[in-house]
């Protein structure tokens, strides 16, 4: 007995994703809930299990294709030893001759235009582009004739016309007097030391967001610096106590996102979006933790962070960051973000400027504690010092309180008695 091996639900308002990495071959017996392949999205990847125990016959669609939801990626045989399709030797896929039609593999419609006559190229614009990529196309004003199509017959796929908005062309129209300035070739001695790797989804989504935040925001960044040793000695004084209560070591993730909450209640415009002319003001902080993965930068979300202890933050913080390094992140983890707070210093970043995770106004910059010397009560001390950035959209938050939000975020790091108090 068959089953069918297709792409599951992939989160709201996603339709399609990359084929990443087949982790089995046609013919390799495989176990109930074993992994099978990797899903790309614009927003997380996933993997995709079997759905018994058998041996995979065939694989429908290889690595890099682009699949949507429901498409068919593969069948699988039930029953240990149960025989395979020949396939390649690359274990890409089976070879499709003229007497064998594809099998399962969903065939648009023909239209009039789609009919080919006898030595028509399969080229570019012999099919029209996929539902989502023609979306994008009408929503950049771009020319499809000018995307070079990466799917079946030259069809014009999502991922072409975001490469396309990366790389500036598809432009409907330019005066010839400015054309775009292609890549300058490399010496022939430097390309043979030289690899081109087509970027993930996920890089791709990454590249294009954080673009898009610095063309549509009017982005600004403040600084400060805080003394972290009052966080310091609390952290020393109950850290074997908390750990051994909470199952959770403390670390400054907790104090910096209960510090951010108490500011946000003070200053909402930097928990607030802009939509069309409106100010969406989010009475409820959910906060973004920018994880850096092998794959790329992810930022899942504690959500209803004001809510919680720090223990609460810090175990939530551990399972988000498990998850994304783990690949195991679900569309909910990544969705409803508030504010974000990104910490540089755990790579040992002194200084930075953090971009907006658009549509949010604000981002926290942590970095690196330092010891320095600073001037208290007239004297020149040695202290633990961390410097601090907040990035703002500035169409909805002004420079005063974006001064506040970060001294206040300040002073509740320098006396953490204040999260007791609530003052």
């Amino acid at each position: 007995m068959s089953k069918e091996i297709r792409v599951p639900t992939l989160g709201e308002s996603v339709t399609e994703a990359t084929i990443g990495q087949w982790f089995k071959k046609p013919g390799d017996t495989v176990a109930d809930g074993e992994t099978l392949v990797e899903l790309e999205t614009d927003k997380v990847t996933l993997e995709v299990p079997s759905p018994g125990s058998g041996t995979l016959a065939e694989i429908a669609a290889n690595e890099g294709d682009t699949v949507e939801v429901d498409a068919l990626l593969g069948t699988l045989t039930e029953g240990e030893g149960a025989p395979a399709r020949d396939a390649p030797a690359d274990g890409k896929g089976e070879e499709k001759t003229e007497a064998e039609p594809a099998r399962d593999e969903p065939q648009p419609a023909k239209q009039a235009s789609d009919v080919e006559s006898p030595g028509m190229k399969e080229a570019r614009g012999d099919m029209p582009p996929s539902p989502s990529a023609a979306k994008l196309i009408d929503e950049n004003d771009l020319d499809a004739g000018k995307i070079g199509g990466s799917g079946k017959r030259g069809q014009v796929l999502k991922s072409d016309v975001l490469d396309a908005i990366a790389k500036g062309t598809g432009a409907p129209s330019e005066p010839a007097e400015t054309p775009k300035v292609a890549r300058a070739p490399s010496a022939q001695q430097d390309q043979v030391r030289e690899e081109r790797v087509r970027m993930t989804k996920l890089r791709q989504t990454i590249a294009r967001r954080l673009k898009d935040a610095q063309n549509t925001a009017a982005m600004l960044t403040t600084y400060n610096e805080v003394d972290m040793s009052a966080v310091m000695a609390m952290r020393s004084k109950y850290k074997e106590l908390f750990e051994k209560k909470h199952d959770v070591k403390l670390g400054f993730m907790g104090f910096f996102t209960r510090a951010v909450c108490h500011a946000l209640k003070e200053i909402p415009s930097v928990n607030a979006e802009i939509d069309g002319t409106d100010i969406i003001y989010k009475n409820y902080a959910h906060i973004g933790v920018a994880v850096g993965t092998d794959k790329g930068l992810v930022v899942p979300v504690v959500r209803d962070a004001d809510r919680m202890s720090i223990a609460e933050i810090e175990l939530e913080i551990g399972r988000l960051g498990r998850a994304a390094r783990d690949g195991n992140l679900s569309m909910a983890d990544m969705q409803g973000g508030t504010f974000t707070i990104s910490n540089g210093g755990v790579y040992g970043s002194l200084m930075s400027s953090p971009i907006l995770n658009a549509p949010q106004s604000g981002i926290l910059g942590m970095h690196k504690i330092q010891e320095r010397p600073v001037a208290l009560n007239g004297e020149v001390v040695i202290r633990p010092m961390m410097y601090l950035a907040l990035s703002y959209d500035h169409r909805i938050v002004d420079g005063k309180e974006a001064v506040t939000f970060l001294v206040r975020v300040k002073e509740s790091l320098e006396d953490p008695e204040r999260f007791v108090l609530d003052l």
